[in-house]
């Protein structure tokens, strides 16, 4: 194990969870100890190309278990407690929103709980030291008009879909903990990630294996809806900047300043795909499908992210167009990893080799 930090990681089997372990194992950021509960967007898979040594070990578990959350933090005695753990897909949550209070809400309490508990017994020096970050999200903040300003931290919180609510009740108690019990917490707030690994029920990834089997490429309504989007291996360097130099009981948000619309979007796949994959007489874009809008579909995210980058020196790195390829090409480079997502054998593969984890 190294010697200087170990990082309780809840969520990392998730899209950013599992490259944020990723990168943090190849830099020697820490040691990492993964708690996740693996739910549908749990992918072990992920997480494969990890060497084999002490510096990482999984946890099958649930954040609202707050029993196994101390136990826990009495063991592997973390540095940090880095909170991923979120249902996070709004079409998802109008179907099913107890889910999302259940987990992101609920589950961020337990979380909290555990972390205060623990670290009120924590030496003055480790005291000192112990961080909680909350990983959150710009759509707590709304929705923009074309011609708004984009969110800052001092934004007033107006959630529009049980998901975005449910995350904002888990920022405001973390923000709570901070004033309340000076729990040494720090939250973030992102926009839309992209990148290798991500579930392919959002946007990119849908679109680019839809395109891959010839499938429509369904964007809601006029596809005007306009994000701001952030490449994921930016967003985990972020994160860990954040950790170890934010100031403590603050938010910071962290955006890609990419605002592109869905249209945009999928058209620039659709590009890319076919400098890629030349077919004669074949544009991807000819798969383009507009289908009826989701309710409350919030039309415009934009991120003002000047904090982080003043106060921390943090800069993206990727510009839209160059994270994109490398997104696409990560996808057309593992069709294993793919096919067992589509299917869900990673289910049935979770099933057999995790039954007994803890």
């Amino acid at each position: 194990m190294f010697q200087y930090q170990t990082f309780l990681v809840t969520g990392g089997l998730g899209f950013i969870g599992s490259n944020f372990i990723l990168k943090a194992i190849k830099e020697r950021w820490a040691n990492i100890i993964n708690l996740d509960k693996l739910t549908y967007a749990s992918n072990p898979q992920n997480l494969a190309e990890l060497p084999d040594d002490s510096a990482y070990h999984f946890v099958r578990g649930d954040i609202a278990d707050i029993k196994l959350l101390c136990s826990l933090l009495e063991q592997y005695q973390p540095n940090a407690v880095i909170n991923f753990a979120a249902e996070s897909h709004v079409d998802r949550s109008i179907l099913s929103p107890q889910d999302f209070i259940q987990t992101n809400i609920v589950g961020t309490f337990q979380l909290l709980e555990a972390s205060k508990i623990y670290w009120e017994k924590l030496s003055p020096q480790k005291r000192e030291q112990f961080r909680f970050l909350h990983i959150s999200t710009d759509e707590v903040y709304g929705s923009l008009s074309p011609a708004e300003p984009a969110f800052r931290e001092d934004t007033a919180y107006a959630p529009n879909s049980p998901y975005s609510a449910s995350k904002a009740g888990s920022d405001h108690l973390v923000r709570a903990y901070f004033h309340t019990y000076n729990l040494p917490t720090l939250i973030t707030n992102c926009s839309n990630n992209y990148g290798p690994r991500q579930f392919p029920e959002k946007l990119i990834p849908l679109i680019i294996l839809n395109a891959l089997h010839g499938k429509p490429l369904p964007i809601y309504g006029d596809g005007q809806n306009i994000r701001d989007w952030l490449y994921v291996l930016d967003h985990c360097e972020a994160l860990y900047q954040v950790l170890q130099h934010g100031r403590i009981g603050e938010t910071y948000n962290i955006g890609g300043n990419k605002e592109q619309t869905n249209l945009t979007v999928v058209e620039k796949i659709c590009v890319l795909l076919d400098e890629l994959l030349s077919k004669p007489n074949f544009s991807h874009s000819s798969l383009i499908t507009f289908v009826k809008d989701r309710p409350g579909h919030d039309r415009r995210y934009a991120i003002d992210c000047s904090k982080i980058c003043s106060e921390l020196g943090w800069q993206p790195k990727e510009d839209f167009n160059s994270g994109l390829l490398k997104t696409i090409q990560w996808y057309l480079n593992n069709p294993t990893w793919v096919e067992q997502v589509q299917s869900g054998a990673y289910q049935t593969w979770i099933q057999q080799n995790y039954k007994n984890v803890r």
